[in-house]
């Protein structure tokens, strides 16, 4: 199972919030290149970038960020979300030396828009699919619908999606621990990758999560806790490896 560090961007900082709200952030650096190679430098394999503020405006607003990290790390895949919205983003993102684009909200506001995009782009689209007990939440977390997770999952797998990243905003950023229980589940329920994010805390939380890694969770996103010092970013991935030491 991949451990993959969280760089969520807030007007050109990297910042944490609290179940996705925009007045909770905790500020952890003014410097997202730097942040990054000190995450590279502990071992990742993977960046996660979240464009905050792209999130709410609908489209990318911290676009020079991103391009100064996939610049700084040309080797190193990178997977980036937050206002996401056509194709012509994914493809400028792309260009710009990003390996994954994550589809949010226009995902569910627009499903044929994933379709459309993993014709164009094969093997580099990931849907993420944000949700408090079950139900599916848009718009920076900010808006509720009326979907399940598992539905909307399902049908996006047979588009073609790579992977699911699944938040339980429940537990994102409040260090109370992952839902496994209902990670486990959505993995179970469909054929395809999940990745996990939300509440990692501790070593333990990486050793749950590791432990249902033959479910079908390929890997997990940890943010504030390796910022805070709860979890060890290098001591998380060694122990998902030895866990799974073919991943």
């Amino acid at each position: 199972m991949l451990l993959i560090p969280a760089i969520d961007l807030k007007d050109g900082r990297c910042v944490r919030l609290r179940q996705g709200r925009m007045d909770d952030e905790t500020i952890f650096s003014d410097h997202p290149v730097e942040m990054a190679g000190r995450w590279v430098g502990e071992g990742a394999r993977r960046l996660h970038l979240v464009d905050l503020n792209g999130a709410f405006a609908g489209e990318p607003m911290n676009g020079a960020s991103i391009r100064e990290i996939t610049e700084a790390y040309p080797g190193l895949p990178i997977q980036v979300g937050g206002g996401i919205r056509y194709e012509k983003t994914i493809e400028a993102y792309l260009k710009a030396g990003v390996a994954y684009c994550i589809i949010g909200t226009q995902a569910v506001k627009d499903p044929e828009f994933v379709a459309r995009a993993c014709r164009s782009f094969p093997g580099q689209v990931m849907v993420g699919l944000d949700a408090r007990d079950g139900q599916v939440a848009i718009k920076g977390w900010a808006e509720m619908t009326p979907h399940r997770v598992e539905d909307l999952a399902k049908r996006f797998e047979d588009d073609g999606v790579t992977a699911i990243v699944y938040t339980d905003i429940g537990r994102d950023g409040m260090l109370t621990g992952p839902n496994v229980e209902a990670t486990r589940a959505l993995a179970d329920a469909i054929r395809i990758p999940i990745i996990a994010s939300g509440g990692i805390t501790t070593i333990d939380d990486i050793r749950a999560l590791a432990e249902s890694a033959g479910s079908g969770i390929t890997a997990a996103i940890t943010g504030r806790a390796i910022y805070e010092g709860t979890l060890d970013f290098a001591e998380g991935q060694r122990l998902a490896d030895l866990l799974n030491p073919s991943d």
